[in-house]
């Protein structure tokens, strides 16, 4: 079967590609603020998020732990490993009224070239009410499997979209 490479969507002005994210991926300061909410309860809120930067993914936001409400997380169940940041630990939010199991995961020890990652918390947007970059609710990453926000200021196409398998 012949695969027909991904045409990057050409950026409007104020947009960024994702085309022209690197790989390996960076790990970046976010300037905006980035809210977490399930439930009507805020479950994060910070200034000081750290956002990872990967080829043809929407970016993924980690949150510092003081600016997560970490009392509403316990660990979930099972691992997983990411061959540039290393092992990573799920989280499963409880709420009165609601569980999510395995929405947040983080890395306890992640690899030299993501320690600033150290104890962050990531939050898969379809398993929360909302999820804001600035005053945007963001939309989940296509697929499913991925943990990237989509916003109006990123030119795709992105990973995990169907037919992006072989990317």
């Amino acid at each position: 079967m012949i695969r027909k490479a991904p045409q990057p969507v050409a950026p409007q002005p104020g947009q960024e590609s994702v085309w022209q994210y690197p790989r390996p991926p960076a790990l970046q300061p976010c300037s905006r603020p980035i809210r977490v909410v399930c439930e009507g309860v805020t479950v994060a809120d910070t200034r000081g998020a750290m956002r990872v930067l990967e080829t043809s993914h929407p970016p993924t936001y980690y949150l510092p732990p003081d600016d997560v409400r970490i009392d509403l997380l316990e660990r979930g169940g099972g691992v997983s490993f990411c061959e540039w940041k290393g092992a990573a630990t799920y989280w499963t939010l409880r709420l009165s009224d609601r569980t999510s199991d395995r929405c947040a995961w983080s890395y306890a020890a992640p690899t030299t070239r993501f320690s600033g990652l150290q104890d962050y918390f990531a939050f898969y947007a379809p398993l929360m009410d909302a999820c804001y970059v600035g005053d945007e609710q963001a939309t989940p990453q296509p697929g499913g499997f991925y943990g990237g926000w989509v916003t109006s200021d990123l030119a795709g196409p992105f990973k995990g979209e169907p037919g992006t398998e072989h990317w």
